[in-house]
């Protein structure tokens, strides 16, 4: 089998025109392929005595939940707002298209819990950023954080000041 990344493609004009999208709902969708990506996004975490994961909506989600499952760990999901049924915390942050809001809820993480970070792409880093700053909130110790795909023509990675290692599988 090829490398999963040859799976990925581009999607001009999505969400907005002017951008373009890395998809990765073919690298989902092939068993072999998303395995092995799974295998490569876990391998730098392991044996770190995580607690849990916390999966950015909404293909954070995904990834985060398959990542929690290879390392055995719980899932704590973050999700835009209204979503969530118990009580949340909630942080606005800047999009490179427009701005958003995340929660996550207010009990998920127990203080000190050592948790990782999903989400799919790294783009500009204002959603990780804002995922880290909710688990902080709450007295998590930030182990790091995993992306799937870094769009890394962005700069994110250049502007990185947070003390919590970034890993990406890919970078574009």
């Amino acid at each position: 089998m090829s490398h999963w990344s040859s799976l990925i493609r581009d999607v001009d004009d999505f969400p907005k025109p002017g951008i373009l999208f890395k998809d990765i709902t073919p690298v989902l969708a092939n068993g072999p392929a998303f395995a092995q990506a799974m295998a490569e996004l876990a391998a730098p975490w392991r044996g770190l005595g995580l607690d849990a994961v916390i999966g950015i909506e909404s293909r954070g989600f995904i990834l985060g939940a398959a990542l929690a499952h290879e390392l055995q760990v719980g899932f704590v999901p973050v999700r835009k707002p209204g979503k969530l049924p118990a009580r949340t915390l909630s942080l606005d942050y800047a999009l490179e298209y427009g701005r958003d809001r995340l929660e996550i809820h207010a009990d998920a993480l127990a203080p000190g819990a050592r948790v990782v970070v999903v989400d799919d792409v790294l783009a500009t880093g204002g959603t990780l950023r804002t995922a880290l700053a909710l688990a902080r909130q709450q007295g998590a110790e930030v182990a790091g954080v995993a992306v799937l795909v870094e769009l890394a023509f962005l700069g994110a990675r250049a502007g990185w000041d947070d003390p919590a290692p970034l890993v990406a599988t890919l970078a574009f």
